[in-house]
């Protein structure tokens, strides 16, 4: 599939077509590009709520166009911004439970994710997030991998004095357990610090490296495969009490359209992994794989660092923990 074709022809769609001049206008943020996606996702929402003719707009705003990356989640709380697509982790300053949505090991695979997505678990997180005036429309998880600059990352003992950014505090904690160096940063960053020699490895999720075009930085790719250590949960959310502000035709069209593009995200998610591994290597990046003993050596390091952190630093943290490694 083209994405940058879609997204032109779909955006065009969505002018061309249903929006009334009354419309109520909803906007809708993320960090990526229009090729990506978590792009796609919610373009298909928009698309599908115009279509619907239910005098409602969703305006969105691509590449960090609107607000930063990491700086959506207040907004999307305070009611200064109705939607986005937004990894939760992110805001894992404001609700430290958020943390668990990016967990080494976590999750094992994409079907995983989507019990996970219906389990007792997420429903704890969905709670937290109204308490914050926000609600989740359609939920995601994302697998990733590993970049290295100049060598191949499979096993802990390989991010050993690398400068290393990591998505999400557990995985920084769990890449600091190896011996790694820690740079924050938003993933759209990484192509910038990998090139300028800030950053010697990275991990984000398949769709950001492809994205992005780290491949034109790096010397080696390990892709998730049949071990998947990342999975990142990134979903779209919408403020509460602006859902609970609309129609009862508004709600009803715009909880069809997150159904939808729900289905679809989970699909593009698993092609996503294989289909970034060939772009890798179409560029001329060597793809490694992890095995099943770097994969449980990661996972005994994720379990003395991030799990044990996470548990002490988050109120009922244990609760939560257990209760997302119970979804088999």
């Amino acid at each position: 599939m083209n994405f940058q074709l879609t997204a032109t022809i779909t955006s065009a769609a969505l002018l061309v077509g249903t929006v009334t001049a009354g419309a109520e206008e909803l906007r809708l943020s993320h960090q990526w590009s229009t090729a990506d996606v978590r792009h796609q996702v919610a373009q298909m929402v928009a698309d599908e709520v115009a279509a619907a003719n239910v005098d409602l707009e969703i305006k969105i705003f691509p590449s960090k166009s609107l607000f930063k990356p990491r700086e959506q989640y207040k907004p999307l709380s305070r009611g200064q911004l109705d939607m986005t697509v937004f990894p939760l982790s992110y805001a894992g300053g404001q609700q430290p439970a958020y943390n668990l949505t990016l967990m080494p090991g976590l999750v094992k695979n994409h079907d995983h994710a989507a019990r996970l997505n219906e389990s007792d678990f997420m429903g704890k997180i969905e709670e937290i997030m109204a308490g914050d005036d926000v609600m989740v429309l359609v939920h995601g998880y994302l697998a990733g991998g590993f970049v290295g600059k100049d060598q191949c990352i499979t096993a802990p003992e390989d991010v050993q004095g690398q400068q290393t950014r990591a998505a999400g505090k557990a995985f920084e904690q769990m890449l600091a357990g190896a011996g790694a160096s820690i740079a924050s940063m938003a993933s759209s960053e990484i192509y910038n610090a990998m090139q300028t020699g800030v950053l010697t490895a990275a991990n984000t999720s398949s769709s950001s490296f492809v994205s992005y075009r780290i491949y034109e930085q790096v010397a080696c790719y390990t892709p998730a495969s049949d071990f998947a250590l990342w999975f990142m949960y990134q979903p779209m959310m919408m403020n509460k009490s602006t859902f609970e502000g609309l129609s009862a035709e508004q709600q009803a069209a715009l909880l069809a359209a997150a159904a939808k593009a729900e289905a679809f995200y989970l699909e593009e998610a698993k092609k996503q992994d294989a289909a970034s591994a060939e772009v890798f290597a179409e560029n001329g990046v060597e793809i490694a794989a992890m095995s099943q003993e770097e994969f449980d050596a990661w996972r005994a390091l994720a379990q003395e660092t991030s799990y044990k952190a996470f548990v002490e630093d988050t109120p009922g943290g244990q609760e939560l923990l257990d209760l997302a490694l119970s979804v088999e």
